[in-house]
């Protein structure tokens, strides 16, 4: 046999030794969103593709579509208690068990998507977060970012914060707490009930996503104002969330493939919503929507506002303070690197294009 042959009869043996070698998972993973909302739900089926391909097959999740399992918004109480092995969602839902899990789902006047992923990974964001949810019997890992959410879909303008008062508005989270300190009374509703709640008038506004996902819900139909920047949520984080038990009971290569997979859809998540945005904005302004941006003023007082409730929850919960302060620490030292060594995101249309 030449050296050629035998060169592929080791390759090809060391190949199938490695497949054999992958233990075999089989879960089903229940979401939180529907794998046809683009850049929001479609992230999970992408990574349990790439787990399929990288694995041979053994590693085989199933994605179940909101409600097909278990309700959609309660998937943390489900991994938790092992009722199923994992879920996807976005960390916040739980807010009111797990205080400080609605910082890492998205904080308000905090983090971007890219820099979520830096303190996460090296400053210390995943060591705080397993310290959170291990106790809850949940192992989390990071498994996609997206852009900021739009700011809200109003029925009516909203010239000064004063105008919020009394708005009966949908919103998760600790942005939804922030809200209420305008006088609005805040719901949470999933996002397959809000065209219809904003129809009837049972909403007079919401906020939910990104502006593609917005678009495919349909609220530019029932809300003509739309309103940005999405300072309540500079970037959504999700999380596949697996059962403590059932990840410890894994072996340490395949641990190491489920992290592999996740970093890769956070790659995949912020890539996919920065390319569809802009296109998304312009067909908002094709079809009449009133796009406007809040004033200096108004974003002003939400981020009074924001302190006001963030630091409220750092005082009542030990672990909200110490994951708060750890993400504003890095912010702070990011800031000088943010403000100097990147363009202006105006540049161009203050030097003239």
């Amino acid at each position: 046999m030449n050296k050629v042959l035998i060169t592929t009869a080791v390759a090809a043996i060391m190949a199938a030794t490695s497949a054999s070698a992958q233990e075999r998972v089989r879960w089903q993973v229940p979401m939180a969103f529907a794998s046809t909302l683009t850049a929001l739900g479609d992230t999970m089926p992408w990574v349990a593709d790439q787990l399929r391909a990288v694995s041979g097959g053994n590693i085989d999740l199933q994605v179940a579509e909101p409600g097909a399992v278990i309700p959609a918004l309660s998937i943390f109480d489900n991994v938790s208690q092992g009722n199923v092995d994992a879920g996807f969602s976005w960390m916040g839902y739980e807010w009111g068990q797990v205080p400080a899990s609605a910082l890492f789902g998205a904080t308000p006047f905090g983090l971007e998507s890219m820099e979520f992923v830096a303190w996460m990974t090296h400053h210390g964001g995943q060591e705080l977060l397993e310290e959170l949810f291990h106790a809850q019997n949940v192992h989390p890992i990071l498994c996609g970012t997206i852009s900021p959410e739009t700011a809200g879909w109003f029925r009516e303008e909203m010239p000064d914060v004063e105008a919020l008062r009394g708005l009966r508005f949908r919103a998760a989270g600790v942005g939804g707490e922030i809200f209420g300190e305008f006088g609005m009374s805040v719901t949470m509703l999933p996002g397959g009930e809000l065209y219809q709640a904003l129809e009837t008038g049972t909403l007079d506004a919401t906020e939910f996503s990104l502006p593609t996902v917005d678009e495919q819900l349909g609220f530019y139909q029932v809300a003509p104002y739309l309103y940005l920047p999405g300072w309540h949520q500079p970037s959504t984080n999700q999380f596949l969330y697996i059962n403590l038990d059932a990840w410890n009971g894994l072996s340490e290569q395949t641990q190491a493939t489920f992290n592999m997979a996740c970093m890769a859809g956070v790659a995949y998540s912020i890539a996919r919503a920065e390319a569809l945005q802009g296109a998304a904005i312009k067909r908002f302004e094709e079809r009449g929507t009133n796009i406007r941006t809040y004033s200096d003023e108004q974003i002003a007082a939400f981020r009074d506002a924001s302190n006001t409730v963030l630091n409220r929850w750092s005082e009542r919960d030990e672990m909200f303070g110490r994951v708060y302060r750890s993400m504003m620490e890095f912010q702070d030292e990011l800031r000088p690197w943010k403000e100097m060594g990147y363009l202006p995101r105006d540049w161009q249309t203050r030097i003239g294009e």
